[in-house]
This record gives C-alpha cells, sequence and structure tokens, in this order.
C-alpha cells in the first residue's frame, strides 16, 4: 500500500513539476529578428508532411532561430500553429510562444 501511495505521489509531482517547466517564460527586452534566409525550401518528403517555419528557441541566456524543416502532423487531423512573440507587459519585454499542433 505504501509503495502504491509512493508511486502516486511521485507521478503526481512529477507531472506538476512538468506542467510548470513547459511554460516557462524567457523574456527578453527587445525581441530579436528572425534571420533573411534566401534559399528555396527543400523538397517535401511525403505529401503528408507540412513545412514549419523557423523558431526561436532558449539556449543557455538567450533566444536562438532554428531553420525550418518539414514534419510529419502529430495526429490525423493536425494543423501547426505558427510561434510567435508576444509582448509580457508586467515584466516590461517579450517572449517566444512555441508552435504546436492543433486538432481542426
Amino acid at each position: 500500500m505504501k509503495k502504491n501511495l509512493l508511486k502516486i505521489s511521485f507521478v503526481f509531482i512529477a507531472a506538476v513539476l512538468m506542467q510548470f517547466s513547459s511554460q516557462a517564460q524567457f523574456v527578453v527586452k527587445v525581441r530579436p529578428n528572425a534571420p533573411v534566409v534566401v534559399r528555396a525550401r527543400p523538397v517535401a518528403p511525403s505529401p503528408r508532411h507540412v513545412w514549419i517555419d523557423g523558431e526561436w528557441v532558449w539556449r543557455g541566456n538567450q533566444y536562438v532561430y532554428t531553420e525550418g524543416r518539414w514534419m510529419l502532423p502529430a495526429y490525423r487531423g493536425a494543423r501547426w500553429i505558427r510561434g510567435h512573440w508576444k509582448q509580457n507587459p508586467r515584466r516590461g519585454g517579450w517572449y517566444w510562444v512555441p508552435g504546436h499542433w492543433r486538432r481542426r
């Protein structure tokens, strides 16, 4: 009984920590501009693949731009919602909202 309670407690705490860490906002005073990429988009690996535009990722102590890529939808009927910058007036800066899949 104690082992089961301990396992359930551990899973609950891990889920709560993952929720908070996935919503972390790294705020910058000035949002960076995406680099200009002057090259053709590579050919899609299959008709099902969707082009995902480049995004910003927090690495170290700054946002780093990652180039676009082809991806398969996460599940049937999903559509890609592009990432975007959002202003955080309370903290006086900007943070990146990552792109994600959404059900249609």
